[in-house]
């Protein structure tokens, strides 16, 4: 077992076993940690001050980072384990190499510090203590806030190396094992490169956290009054569930009703209609005259939207082909000219409505707008233009889906990106690739990747008018 395994199994015992034990050919390529490698080595090194090498040899030779260094060891009752350390720090110390040690350091992403960096530098400790025959008092956690470096020290004292080489008894016991169950937390699935793996047994199972709105809480409540599974919900009495979700206050009959409609159109396929105020109405009246599609790209851990874009529809009739896409990037980060030219577009059809999906795109438009400093009532006015596709939908109708994320519901459509296995997060991948070689084919990848999002919530559209175009 090595450092990763033990990473894998703080969040996930099985995502540890099939680390170690799963066929490669079932793993889908993750852009998160790809991302999180490209983070991590950019803030290691301006940490370093760019001295950062790889291997032995850097250790030998005393530079101030060390990387892609493994080492191997015995730790009790014959269990042979790996480490393969983030970041080694030299410092001051007496060691084999010379006056001078390595302290393990491992990169954060946001402010908490988790058990997984924790157990990930008192592992490290173990093994490379006696690798560099020098005793390890501390640990580094290094992040950033607000573009500065910040460390934090971890010192490992004995209590902590006595939780970990439990936790590690564990995990040779787990990897040993047979796979274990899938986990009822299944938020925590969205960025593994196991997940499609595990959806296909979590479905065939009837697990109950694949049903739209239960988490794991919510799965032991339901569990705990004997339903056990999607199909045990599908089939039971809305009101009777109801009097059993007392948690939900008010909202308990309604919550139930959901629950079990989802359910039922999980496993049948069926689609139910919820009767709601007109809204499918009320939108074929907005849009007829012409709208927008609107979608942002952005990088959340440095707060930067670097692509906006535009599909203008002038009317439903239009073929695909002829709709005028436009993608607004902001590559050198020059805030006034990028808002000036995102406001331009949307004012040049001032009673045109802004279709979108999800409630991003609304806030950082009214973002930009406070900043050119728009008055409240010019604010409001520009908000009052805003659809939410994503809230729309869930009011109008439950499918027969896992999720409402605009992938799976333009997907289930039959809508097809024309990159396949894209996502939010490849993009980012890509955004950053440009960033670091300036090569366009990347940027050319965000745009058509951006483009189809915006076709993708332009079929969510014409499903959710389809019966208004019918009666008219």
């Amino acid at each position: 077992m090595n450092s990763l395994h033990l990473k894998s199994y703080t969040r996930c015992k099985r995502k540890a076993w099939l680390d170690f034990k799963g066929k490669k050919s079932h793993e889908v390529w993750s852009p998160h940690k790809a991302i999180d490698k490209i983070n991590q080595f950019k803030i290691f090194s301006e940490f370093c001050n760019g001295e950062i090498y790889t291997g032995l040899k850097a250790c030998e030779n005393g530079y101030q980072g060390v990387i892609g260094l493994k080492i191997k060891g015995n730790l009790f009752q014959n269990i042979n384990a790996e480490i393969l350390p983030q970041l080694l720090v030299k410092t001051k110390g007496k060691s084999k190499w010379g006056q001078y040690k390595y302290l393990p350091a491992v990169y954060k992403l946001g402010h908490k510090t988790t058990k997984e960096h924790l157990f990930d530098l008192a592992f490290c400790s173990i093994l490379l203590e006696s690798f560099q025959e020098s005793k390890i008092e501390k640990g580094l956690v290094i992040s950033t806030f607000d573009k500065k470096i910040k460390v934090e020290e971890i010192y490992l004292n004995k209590k902590l190396i006595k939780k970990v080489l439990n936790v590690l008894l564990n995990l040779n016991e787990c990897l040993e094992g047979s796979i274990p169950e899938i986990t009822e937390d299944r938020k925590k699935c969205t960025i593994c490169s196991w997940q499609k793996f595990c959806d296909k047994e979590a479905k065939e199972n009837g697990y109950l956290t694949d049903i739209d709105g239960i988490g794991s809480k919510t799965a032991s409540l339901l569990k705990s009054k004997g339903i056990i599974n999607t199909q045990a919900l599908a089939s039971y009495n809305e009101k009777q569930l109801g009097e059993k979700l007392s948690k939900f206050n008010d909202q308990k009959y309604e919550k139930a009703c959901i629950f079990v409609k989802q359910a039922q159109a999980y496993i049948s396929g069926e689609t139910y209609f919820i009767s709601n105020k007109n809204n499918t109405e009320d939108l074929l009246e907005k849009i007829c005259s012409g709208f927008y599609i609107f979608d942002i790209e952005s990088n959340p851990d440095e707060k930067h939207d670097f692509l906006y874009g535009f599909l203008k529809v002038n009317n439903l009739s239009i073929k695909k082909e002829d709709l005028i896409y436009e993608p607004i990037l902001n590559l050198k980060n020059k805030k006034e000219e990028f808002y000036r030219q995102i406001i331009a577009i949307l004012f040049s059809h001032k009673e045109w409505p802004v279709l979108h999906y999800g409630e991003t795109e609304k806030i950082a438009i009214i973002n930009i707008a406070k900043n050119l400093n728009f008055s409240f009532e010019e604010i409001d006015s520009l908000a009052s233009r805003f659809i939410d596709l994503h809230t729309l939908i869930r009011k109008s109708w439950i499918l027969p889906i896992k999720n409402y994320g605009l992938k799976t519901v333009s997907n289930w459509l039959g809508f097809e990106w024309v990159q396949k296995n894209v996502s939010g997060s490849k993009a980012l991948y890509w955004w950053i690739q440009y960033q670091i070689t300036e090569n366009e084919i990347f940027l050319k990848k965000i745009i058509q990747y951006n483009k189809d999002d915006c076709l993708a919530t332009l079929k969510i559209v014409e499903y959710l008018i389809k019966d208004q175009l019918k009666k008219n």
